[in-house]
């Protein structure tokens, strides 16, 4: 289940919001149930990049596995 403050991954596109998948964001809020995520996107320099909401099926959480990739903005 995904809580507030996770680490999560865009799993598709979001070209009106300047968003490809594979952009990292964190949770900063929970809707009721579950039905929905407040994510807020960052660069690493911690500039927003702006914050959407997205259903559960628009996010996956973060693996160990993962290695995190750069792309300019």
């Amino acid at each position: 289940m995904t809580s507030e403050l996770d680490t999560v991954i865009l799993v598709k596109d979001r070209p009106d919001e300047g968003l490809v998948k594979g952009d990292v964001g964190a949770v900063i809020f929970v809707h009721e149930g579950g039905e929905a995520f407040e994510v807020e996107f960052t660069t690493l320099a911690s500039d927003p990049l702006g914050v959407l909401t997205l259903a559960e099926d628009e996010i996956r959480p973060v693996s160990a596995r993962y290695v995190p990739h750069v792309r300019l903005v």
